[in-house]
Order: C-alpha cells, then sequence, then structure tokens
C-alpha cells in the first residue's frame, strides 16, 4: 500500500474490511486516475462481514492517485485514494 500525498485530500476507508475498485468483479472500477470527482460519488467499496460498504468521496477533485490494491484489506481510516484540488 502507498502512502498519502502530503498537498492532496485523501478518501479514506470508513470501516475494516475489503477494497474493491469496482462493484462487481468484471465490472469498470469506479473511479481511474485522472478522473473528476463531485462531493458524494462513490470511489470504491469495502466488503466488511459480506456486506458492501460504499466509499464516497468528501470534497471534489480530480483523483491523483488509487493507493490501495483491489482485493487488498484495509484498515479503519487507511487511505484509499489521493485527491487533487479541483
Amino acid at each position: 500500500c502507498r502512502r498519502s500525498v502530503p498537498g492532496r485530500a485523501a478518501v479514506r476507508a470508513p470501516i475494516v474490511g475489503t477494497f474493491y475498485r469496482a462493484p462487481e468483479p468484471g465490472a469498470r472500477p469506479f473511479v481511474a486516475v485522472g478522473d473528476l470527482v463531485r462531493p458524494g460519488q462513490p470511489v470504491a467499496i469495502v466488503e466488511a462481514m459480506k456486506l458492501m460498504n460504499e466509499v464516497t468521496a468528501d470534497r471534489a477533485g480530480r483523483v491523483a492517485a488509487i493507493l490501495v490494491e483491489d482485493g487488498q484489506p484495509v484498515e479503519y481510516d487507511q487511505p484509499l485514494v489521493d485527491l487533487d484540488p479541483a
């Protein structure tokens, strides 16, 4: 897992679980590097106890980096996606 870069806003894991970039296997990822996002837009999901928990951006910005590999376990408050200000 990579670290968030100072000056960027990190979208963080709301719970402990498994990180997924897409809503289901074979589907397009929610976001890719370079995409513009708006507040409330889904950027990933974290699965915990067979429940899929949507992770949303809390601000507008451009996706600068995806910090976690698909299917990787994540901890509470771990940075998942870095956003540059829009």
